[in-house]
């Protein structure tokens, strides 16, 4: 069987009950606090923080969310479960978290499939109660570094033709008409990286009964397929500031997608420094 970094709700609700296991809940303070899964933690910031990728700014990173994971009763001896409103609703913010804890090294990581929509459609239950955590020290490691790229590694790639630069923004910002989803002129130059590939991150889900989740192994290789990428090919993603690119990211590895990684400054940091290049308008 393929091992899956997924969990459904029913298997959830059967996992809190025979092992450690840390729930984090990615959205905002006033969603969590109108209903959440039972002892969830509360951290937005895997959504809300913009990093870049020199040096420092990794540093800043790294001991951020190290912080803020210990807090959340993370040591590595507890499974973490992270969880949004659902895979389409929050930008990719669970797959974000998920994305920050691979690249810790953090052992043991499951996105729940479906976010909050799913536990509630399956009838599971949720609380208003205040979750006050054990801090406990977070285990950093160096395993899962390779996983992200910075803005010289991609710039590098420009000149790479067997890497697929991945862009999986919405389409106004890949034809450079907005900056970000925070808004049309948020970043100080529009357009996407040269030779980028584009598959709007909405292509690796598909409505079900319990809302939108991510699509079958199948279903995501076809959709890769159309724009020539296969399970060897290199494939470097990036978006606006990492969230939806880490929903890419979290598909493209359920598909087998062997060397997937992932440019977290995306065009947040690209665009902000005018000696990197970029195109606009409609690819010819």
């Amino acid at each position: 069987m393929r091992e899956t970094n997924l969990i459904e709700p029913i298997d959830l609700a059967a996992l809190i009950e025979r092992q450690p296991t840390v729930i984090i809940d990615t959205r905002d303070a006033e969603s969590f606090a109108a209903g959440h899964i039972e002892n969830a933690v509360n951290i937005h910031d895997i959504f809300t923080y913009l990093a870049t990728s020199s040096p420092e700014g990794l540093k800043e990173l790294e001991q951020s969310f190290a912080e803020r994971f210990g807090e959340a009763g993370l040591s590595g001896q507890e499974t973490a479960v992270i969880y949004e409103d659902s895979m389409d609703s929050g930008f990719g913010q669970s797959c974000r978290g998920f994305f920050l804890l691979k690249y810790l090294g953090y052992p043991s990581v499951v996105v729940l499939h479906g976010g909050f929509r799913a536990w509630t459609a399956a009838g599971l239950p949720t609380t208003v109660a205040e979750t006050r955590p054990e801090s406990k020290i977070f285990p950093r490691s160096e395993d899962g570094k390779d996983l992200m790229i910075d803005a010289d590694a991609m710039m590098k790639a420009l000149q790479d033709s067997a890497i697929i630069k991945l862009d999986v923004r919405d389409v106004d910002e890949w034809i450079g008409d907005s900056s970000s989803p925070y808004g049309r002129d948020f970043c100080p130059r529009k357009g996407r990286i040269p030779g980028a590939k584009w598959l709007e991150w909405y292509r690796m889900m598909k409505p079900t009964t319990s809302g939108s989740k991510l699509k079958n192994r199948q279903e995501i290789l076809a959709e890769c397929a159309t724009i020539g990428v296969s399970e060897d090919t290199p494939v470097y993603l990036y978006c606006f500031k990492g969230a939806r690119a880490a929903n890419t990211f979290l598909a493209l590895k359920e598909a087998g997608i062997k060397d997937v990684k992932l440019y977290f400054g995306s065009w947040n940091e690209w665009s902000r420094n005018t000696a990197l290049p970029i195109e606009s308008g409609l690819p010819y």
